[in-house]
């Protein structure tokens, strides 16, 4: 009787799962944030760090940030290595590796072409008060040139070092450690058996890695609560002022990309949509708080495997490859608008010569700003490309970190999409891991790899 009556009261999955979880991490970090912002207020005006509780929910979300940005590192290097030997028991092989290409293409040009058309008709430069003398030269220019050179490592592991201040910091090129890793995994499959300890070696470890990961995930809650709280603080609504405009068109263009192109593909590839979206949610979620494609990359794979039924040989070459090249929000939506403000702003009339080569750098050029800064060099990019004023990239830096959040958010959603659509098309998607997270991706909080989903 006891046990019936402990059943009964049980509450359902969706209210304790993570994405339950996810949510009421952004409602309380809605809450913290308008409190420390009410803090915030009273302060002198020359106080930059804030409130105690400000400067608390910044340090602990970039911690949070930062730990997942520590895994991505070993992530890629023994998830592609592993994928890469593993790629010989996957059939067609290279048709997959062109299919990612080509399916990064085809929503990169549909992205793109919607905020072409966002622009034209909300005229987000048209009327605008921002002040003309926030125009400045961007510290760094994407060019042609920059992709190539960025394939070409500097070092073994990829590692970059820079001095600021009187400090060091170090970084990593995701697009360098990317070919070494694809490098290693090629050798080690041409050099046979002699291979075959490295090889077990780097399975081992991705595992472990995997696991570790997965601690930090359990953490996305906290870091949640934490990011969205220091967001409401330190940009409120102030930040917008006379660029509302185009902050209101950029995320009206992320939600047709999200709610039209997004399902549009998804109808035709015969994927359901609403399942999709339940699936990617926590991907989705965590992009948008954290504003790092590199960063969330280890749960967009773990997702991709686990809740779409994406093989991991395949979704381990994938999605690295998309979260360096692969980004809707940063390299197709935001240039369209972005450039087509700074030429109203300018009042620049533009050719349809210089509207596909928007299209084409959108749909091309995005590789050539992997590993770097982003949108903005991506803006660049695009500008220097249609001959405007690349002073106009200072008018939107104001708004950079609240357009960022929705930018990454789809960033992250086309990059599993496109990886599922793949494995659909050729045949190899797991019908049966696509059917266990049917109920929602809770369940998988408690799986350790991708056996237990399957078992």
């Amino acid at each position: 009787m006891s046990q019936q009556t402990t059943q009964s009261r049980k509450l359902p999955g969706w209210t304790t799962g993570f994405g339950a979880q996810v949510i009421a991490g952004l409602i309380i970090g809605l809450i913290l944030g308008f409190i420390a912002s009410g803090m915030d207020a009273g302060l002198p005006a020359d106080d930059e760090k804030g409130s105690w509780l400000t400067q608390t929910l910044t340090g602990v979300g970039s911690a949070y940030v930062q730990l997942l940005k520590v895994m991505v590192p070993p992530l890629i290097f023994a998830a592609v290595v592993t994928s890469v030997a593993n790629l010989r028991k996957v059939a067609n092989a290279a048709s997959l590796a062109i299919s990612t290409l080509v399916w990064f293409a085809i929503t990169a040009f549909f992205s793109v072409i919607t905020g072409i058309l966002v622009a034209l008709v909300m005229k987000p430069g048209v009327g605008t008060t921002v002040d003309a003398a926030s125009a400045a030269e961007p510290s760094h220019i994407g060019s042609w040139t920059a992709f190539l050179q960025q394939l070409v490592p500097s070092n073994f592991i990829g590692l970059k070092a820079s001095f600021d201040d009187g400090e060091v910091s170090l970084g990593f090129g995701a697009l360098q450690l990317l070919v070494i890793s694809l490098a290693l995994g090629i050798a080690a499959v041409k050099a046979g058996k002699a291979a075959d300890p490295f090889l077990r070696f780097t399975e081992s470890f991705l595992k472990v890695i995997q696991v570790v990961l997965w601690w930090i995930i359990r953490l996305a809650p906290i870091g949640t609560a934490a990011l969205i709280g220091k967001a409401v603080a330190t940009y409120g609504w102030d930040a917008l002022g006379s660029l509302g405009k185009f902050v209101l068109a950029m995320y009206v263009d992320l939600a047709l990309v999200i709610g039209v192109v997004y399902p549009a593909v998804l109808a035709f590839n015969k994927i359901p949509v609403m399942g999709f979206y339940k699936r990617v949610w926590p991907v989705f979620s965590l992009g948008f708080v954290t504003r790092s494609s590199m960063g969330v990359m280890p749960v967009t794979e773990r997702y991709t495997e686990q809740a779409m039924g994406v093989p991991r040989e395949y979704a381990s070459f994938a999605i690295p490859l998309g979260a360096t090249t692969k980004m809707d929000g940063c390299a197709s939506v935001y240039p369209a608008i972005a450039a087509i403000f700074i030429a109203q702003f300018y009042n620049i009339d533009l050719t349809l010569t210089q509207y596909l080569l928007i299209i084409f750098v959108s749909v091309i050029g995005s590789a050539a700003t992997a590993g770097t800064t982003g949108a903005t060099v991506m803006l660049t990019l695009t500008l220097s490309t249609l001959g405007l004023p690349l002073a106009g990239v200072g008018l939107l830096l104001a708004i950079e970190p609240i357009i960022d959040m929705g930018r990454t958010a789809v960033n992250v959603t086309g990059q599993a999409l496109c990886a599922t659509i793949v494995a659909k098309r050729a045949g190899i998607q797991d019908q049966k891991v696509w059917d266990a997270a049917e109920n929602g991706v809770s369940d998988l909080m408690e799986t350790k790899d991708r056996e237990s989903v399957t078992a």
